[in-house]
C-alpha cells in the first residue's frame, strides 16, 4: 500500500501527519510537530526552511519569506538573493521539508499527499497549492478544506451525533463552517470566511502601536527601516502570545535605533485590555462571518452542540469569551488547535489509502459558479445577467446543467463566460474563464445550447457546452483558465527547486538532511507521454498560439492540457473528443 501523508500548509506554521498504528499522528522531530512556514537565504548563500529560516528573519528580513500563503494564486514573485520565486516555488520548499520529515520518520518513500487549504480559497489559490505540491515532488491526491479537516479530527474521537461550529483563525486566513456529524458522516452545511484575516493582522496592530510610541517618545520614524520593523514584528508576535496567558506583556528591544549618535532602547508595556481593544474590529469581522454561516445553513444558534477552535490565534481569551457570550457555549480546544487540521488531513489520507471506510465526507463549495446571459436585471435588459449554475454551499462533487438559447437565426458562435461570485450582475463577480462554442451553420433562432458545470472535491471546475441540435461540443477545465502556469513551467520550477534543495545542509535547526531525494521516485511523478496520435495535433496547436487572440489561446491551452491528461490516464475516447474540439478551432485559425 503506497503511503499518503496529510499536510496542513499554513500561513505561519505547517505540519505533516500520518496514520500510524491506526491513529492520526502528527510527525515530530525534537518533540516538535510544527515547521514554521518560512524560507530564507542565509549569509553564505544556502537556503533554509522552517525554524532556521524563522530565526534569521529579524537579521535578514530581505532574505526571508514569511506568510507566502497570502500570495498563493497571485502572479507576484518574491526575491531571494539574485533569484526570484513564485508563491508556488516558495511553498514547494516548505512542502519538501514536510515530505522529507515524513520520509525520515516513517522510513518510507513518500510521493502522495492530501493538502489542506482554507475553505474560502479560490480556484486559483487551490490550483497554486496543487502546483506547489507537484513542484515539491508530490502527487496531490486531494485538496481538503481546513475546517473539514478539523471536523474529521474531532469525528475520529467522538462518534456521537452533533452539530458543530468550526471556528478556524490562523496566521493569515479565517474560516468558519457549520458541520453536522452523524453515524460516521461528516457533512459541511455552510462555510464562509476571509482569506486575509488572521494573526498577522493582530501582529501588525501591535507593530504599528510600537512605531507610534517610538515616534512620539523619541521623534524617530522607523516606518521605512526594514530591519527595525522586522524586529518590532517579531516582538509583537511574542507579546501577542504572552497576552493569551498574562494580563500584560513587557516589550523590550535594545538598540532599536540611534538618535544624535546615542542608542535608543524600546521599553513598552502592553496590556491585554489594550491589545483586545486594538483587534476588536477584526474579531467583529469574524463574528459577521459566523452569523452568515448560520444563516446559510438555515440554523439558529441554539441548534449548535459544540464550537471547536482551530488555529493558533484562537488562543486569544477575548475570542473564546466573545463566542461564549454569543452562543452560551464555551468553545472546545480538546485537540491542539495548531495540529488539529494536519490530523484531519491524515485521516482523509488514510481513507484514500483504504484504511478507514466507515466514515463518509460530504464537502461543499463556498462559492457560486455561473455564467452571464441576456436578461432582465432590476427591470432593465442587460447582457450581463448572472445565471448561477452551482450555488454556494452545494455538496461536492456537483454537476449542474442549464439550457440557453441563441439570439438570432444563423448565429455563428456563443461566448461562454464563467464567473465566480454572488452578485446578480456578472461584471461584479470574478471572471474565471472564457470559452467559445462555434455553432453549426444555418441554425434557427432560439436554438438550444446546454451548459454543464462539473465541480469536484478539489474545487476544479469542468465546463462543457453542447449544441443540442447537433451534439457538437467544447470542454474546458477552469484550473487552467485561472492559473497561467503551464506544465512546462511547473517542470522548470521543479528542476529549479530540486537544484537548490540539493545544496541544503539543514532542513530545520539542528536537523541533518541524511535522506537524499531518490531520482527514480521523482520520475514516478512525471505524467506519461501523450499518445503519439495526438502529438502532431498538439504541435500544430502550439504553432498557432503566437498569432491567436487571448481568448483563442486560452481555449487552445485548455484543450492541449486536457488531451495530455486524458491520454496519460489512458482515457483515449475522452481524449479523442477533446482532440476533435481542438481540430475545430484550428480549422478556423489555420
Amino acid at each position: 500500500m503506497e503511503p499518503i501523508i496529510g499536510i496542513d500548509l499554513g500561513t505561519t506554521n505547517s505540519e505533516v501527519a500520518f496514520i500510524m498504528d491506526g491513529k492520526s499522528t502528527v510527525l515530530m522531530e525534537n518533540d516538535n510537530g510544527i515547521v514554521p512556514s518560512c524560507v530564507g537565504l542565509g549569509a553564505d548563500g544556502t537556503m533554509s526552511v522552517g525554524t532556521a529560516a524563522r530565526n534569521q528573519a529579524t537579521l535578514y528580513p530581505d532574505k526571508t519569506v514569511l506568510s507566502i500563503k497570502r500570495l498563493m494564486g497571485s502572479q507576484e514573485k518574491v526575491a531571494l538573493g539574485n533569484d526570484s520565486y513564485t508563491p508556488q516555488e516558495i511553498s514547494a520548499f516548505i512542502l519538501k521539508a514536510l515530505k522529507e520529515r515524513a520520509q525520515r520518520i516513517t522510513g518510507q518513500t513518500i510521493t502522495k499527499a492530501v493538502i489542506t487549504t482554507p475553505a474560502y480559497f479560490t480556484d486559483a489559490q487551490r490550483q497554486a497549492t496543487r502546483e506547489a505540491g507537484e513542484i515539491a515532488g508530490l502527487t496531490v491526491i486531494r485538496i481538503l478544506n481546513e475546517p473539514t479537516a478539523a471536523a474529521l479530527a474531532y469525528e475520529s474521537a467522538d462518534a456521537h451525533a452533533r452539530t458543530i461550529l468550526v471556528y478556524d483563525l490562523g496566521g493569515g486566513t479565517f474560516d468558519v463552517s457549520i458541520v453536522r456529524i452523524e453515524d460516521g458522516v461528516v457533512e459541511v452545511l455552510s462555510s464562509t470566511g476571509d482569506n486575509h484575516l488572521g494573526g498577522d493582522d493582530f501582529d501588525l496592530e501591535i507593530e504599528n502601536r510600537l512605531l507610534e510610541h517610538i515616534e512620539k517618545e523619541y521623534s524617530i520614524d522607523l516606518s521605512e527601516d526594514t530591519i527595525a520593523r522586522a524586529r518590532l514584528r517579531h516582538a509583537a508576535e511574542k507579546a501577542k502570545i504572552e497576552l493569551s496567558s498574562a494580563p500584560y506583556a513587557a516589550i523590550e528591544e535594545d538598540h532599536i535605533a540611534k538618535k544624535d549618535g546615542m542608542d535608543v532602547h524600546l521599553s513598552y508595556e502592553l496590556s491585554r485590555v489594550d491589545f483586545q481593544s486594538m483587534i476588536e474590529h477584526h474579531l467583529q469581522k469574524t463574528m459577521d462571518s459566523v452569523n452568515k454561516a448560520l444563516k446559510d445553513a438555515a440554523m439558529l444558534p441554539s441548534a449548535l452542540d459544540k464550537i471547536i477552535l482551530v488555529g493558533g490565534s484562537t488562543r486569544i481569551p477575548r475570542l473564546s469569551a466573545m463566542l461564549e457570550d454569543s452562543f452560551g457555549i464555551f468553545p472546545n480546544q480538546e485537540i491542539d488547535p495548531d495540529l488539529c487540521v494536519a490530523m484531519g488531513a491524515a485521516i482523509q489520507a488514510g481513507r484514500e489509502m483504504g484504511l478507514d471506510s466507515a466514515g463518509i465526507l460530504l464537502d461543499i463549495t463556498p462559492y457560486t459558479f455561473g455564467t452571464s446571459a441576456i436578461g432582465e436585471l432590476d427591470g432593465v435588459m442587460t447582457e450581463t445577467l448572472f445565471v448561477p449554475l452551482i450555488r454556494r454551499n452545494t455538496k461536492l462533487p456537483a454537476v449542474k446543467s442549464e439550457v440557453f438559447w441563441t439570439v438570432f437565426s444563423g448565429q455563428e458562435r456563443v461566448q461562454i463566460e464563467v464567473y465566480q461570485g454572488e452578485d446578480r450582475d456578472a461584471v461584479n463577480n470574478i471572471l474565471i474563464g472564457t470559452y467559445r462554442l462555434d455553432l453549426s451553420p444555418h441554425q434557427p433562432e432560439s436554438s438550444p445550447v446546454i451548459l454543464k458545470y462539473e465541480l469536484d472535491f478539489n474545487g476544479i471546475l469542468k465546463i462543457t457546452a453542447i449544441e443540442k441540435n447537433t451534439g457538437k461540443q467544447i470542454t474546458g477545465v477552469i484550473e487552467n483558465a485561472f492559473s497561467e502556469i503551464s506544465q512546462d513551467t511547473v517542470s522548470a520550477s521543479k528542476s529549479k527547486i530540486d537544484k537548490v534543495w540539493e545544496s541544503l545542509d539543514d532542513l530545520d535547526l539542528d536537523l541533518d538532511l541524511d535522506t537524499a531525494i531518490d531520482d527514480s521516485d521523482e520520475k514516478k511523478q512525471v505524467p506519461a507521454e501523450t499518445d503519439d496520435a495526438f502529438e502532431s495535433l498538439i504541435a500544430r496547436a502550439r504553432a498557432t498560439l503566437e498569432n491567436a487572440s487571448a481568448e483563442d489561446c486560452e481555449e487552445i491551452i485548455n484543450l492541449i492540457e486536457e488531451i495530455k491528461t486524458l491520454a496519460a490516464d489512458k482515457k483515449l475516447d475522452e481524449a479523442q473528443k477533446s482532440a476533435q474540439a481542438l481540430e475545430d478551432i484550428l480549422f478556423y485559425l489555420e
